[in-house]
């Protein structure tokens, strides 16, 4: 089905699909990441400064691991510092992730208006659908790209294009909705018009003139949606 806006002309009228980054957007997990990162830095004797720290939300873990070496240098213990950090992350989301606000809001009122959706995510398969699964998200979703579906990941466009041509969808009549830098980047490289979310990373002012809209939350989008 298509979605018919009232009032945002700065956003496709209508609206054939909607896809949604994952960690950050709709799971409450970024904060949950960045905190695993800083105390196993701190566990290790490699205390992580906080841009670094900020400068990884939203990277796939490939180009993380090359960021943490070329800042740390070649000592720095990568594969101890993944496993520890990993199972500490593991830890605090056992109970599953909390969601981000408005969450349940903007998926039931697109489901209930027959808007198919997808996830595009820079976290791999299986744990993407694990994780979506868990938070019982997963059947929202038509179609789910994860890290392993895409040769180049965010923020390179690949991750968005590739879940319009799943939903069979042309990328100007869908929206994106991100919250980090590197999604903000990838969806609008891709010609989606783009609603920014942010949750650790304000917007820089290039995002700010790209984005569509930036709010402080998903009800503030199902507001949009249904005005």
């Amino acid at each position: 089905m298509i979605l018919t806006l009232q009032k945002s002309a700065l956003l496709p009228d209508p609206i054939h699909a909607v896809i949604f980054d994952m960690d950050g957007t709709l799971l409450d997990t970024e904060a949950a990441h960045k905190r695993a990162f800083a105390q196993t830095g701190d566990a290790l004797g490699w205390p992580l400064p906080e841009a670094l720290l900020l400068s990884m939300v939203g990277i796939h873990r490939d180009a993380n691991q090359l960021m943490l070496a070329d800042h740390l240098g070649p000592d720095f213990p990568l594969d101890r510092f993944y496993a520890d950090s990993d199972a500490l992350f593991e830890g605090a989301m056992a109970a599953g992730a909390s969601l981000r606000p408005g969450t349940m809001l903007i998926l039931d009122h697109l489901a209930q208006a027959g808007v198919p959706m997808a996830i595009a995510t820079s976290t791999a398969a299986p744990l993407a659908q694990l994780r979506l699964e868990k938070a019982g998200l997963l059947p929202y979703f038509d179609v789910v790209v994860t890290r392993n579906d895409v040769e180049r990941p965010k923020p390179h466009p690949e991750p968005y294009l590739l879940a319009a041509r799943l939903l069979g969808v042309d990328p100007s009549r869908c929206i994106a909705v991100e919250d980090s830098h590197a999604g903000v980047r990838s969806a609008t490289a891709a010609g989606i018009a783009t609603v920014m979310v942010p949750d650790l990373l304000p917007p820089t002012d290039e995002q700010a003139r790209a984005c569509a809209h930036i709010l402080p939350s998903l009800a503030h989008l199902h507001a949009i949606l249904t005005a």
